[in-house]
């Protein structure tokens, strides 16, 4: 199913489908035939974000409209949701004939991953993968599980790869994820039911306390008025408590030119700590720690500067290809 978006400049377009069984969004900007048309010689190259938690694709999309943008519409912006994470379309359920055992978990979420690169992007395309948060653990596996896939660099952003329920944040949320999750599901069921209108002026009561709202996240959070939504992502919130606490030394270090790591000042998911252990592991890692201020969820507030930054970094490697 597919639908085109008018998004300021750019157009993007939005596709549900079934990946591993489970109803999955892709939203995009630009399109691997685009390539073909501009140069025969150029390499193919993707830039796929794969996102945080909650994994709904819409959050990113001012941040890919800008990313395209300064990337002058050269290579096409995608960004995958995570398993379960987005509501489909009422033609949808959920999930049809489950192909993958445990889906919806943290190991579910990669192959998820893996089995949409392998589906849908050919083999001489290049890749440039962008995570965020628990997205950079994915990406680290998915380059560790398949180390043919042609990844170009991996921009690895609030990286949540190590120690995750020892963080500040973590410490406060292992309880909730872990135990308590199932509590939330009852009011949630019951704010479903609220018009539209309603949810989006919650939604807007809620992230009040921005400077500058984007627009693009107050439709996105609406996907939290559903229950199968918040509890996937819940649960997947709980196994990364349970399952990300070593920091993958050995995976890092084989593809380490191909990495870039940006830590956050204040970042209570990874806190500075982290970043200076990095710093000592790996002092000839492309390793940064943000001087902006911006927040663990940059999306919400923060995508032009973000998207500006990336540009930067990748410029030598990606657009003058």
């Amino acid at each position: 199913m597919k639908a085109a978006l008018t998004a300021g400049e750019g157009l993007s377009e939005e596709e549900f489908f079934y990946c591993c069984g489970a109803a999955t969004q892709v939203l995009k900007f630009g399109s691997l035939d685009d390539l073909k048309s501009k140069s025969e010689k150029s390499p193919r190259v993707l830039f796929l974000i794969i996102p945080g938690n909650p994994g709904i694709a819409g959050y990113y999309k001012t941040f890919m409209q800008i990313l395209h943008q300064t990337m002058d519409q050269k290579y096409p912006v995608w960004v995958i949701s995570h398993a379960g994470h987005c509501v489909p379309p009422e033609s949808m359920e959920m999930m049809e004939d489950i192909e993958l055992e445990d889906v919806f978990g943290l190991n579910g979420q990669i192959e998820h991953k893996l089995a949409f690169l392998r589906k849908y992007v050919p083999e001489d395309v290049k890749i440039v993968l962008i995570g965020h948060s628990i997205g950079c653990y994915i990406i680290l596996e998915m380059m560790k599980r398949e180390p043919q896939l042609q990844v170009l660099k991996a921009v690895l952003l609030f990286p949540t790869i190590e120690r995750m329920a020892e963080s500040p944040q973590g410490k406060l949320m292992t309880p909730v994820l872990c135990k308590l999750r199932f509590m939330m599901y009852v009011p949630i069921y019951f704010l479903s039911f609220l018009p539209e209108s309603v949810k989006t002026s919650l939604v807007r009561w809620a992230l009040q306390g921005l400077q500058s709202l984007d627009e693009g996240s107050v439709s996105a959070s609406l996907n939290l008025f559903s229950v199968d939504c918040v509890a996937n992502a819940m649960y997947l919130g709980s196994q990364e408590m349970v399952q990300v606490v070593c920091r993958d030394d050995s995976t890092i270090q084989q593809h380490l030119d191909q990495l870039i790591f940006y830590y956050g000042r204040g970042d209570h998911w990874c806190p500075v700590v982290y970043y200076e252990d990095m710093k000592r592991s790996f002092p000839e890692g492309t390793i940064y720690l943000c001087q902006k201020g911006i927040r663990h969820a940059f999306v919400l507030d923060a995508s032009e500067e973000m998207a500006q930054m990336i540009t930067d970094w990748l410029y030598k490697d990606v657009v003058k290809l």
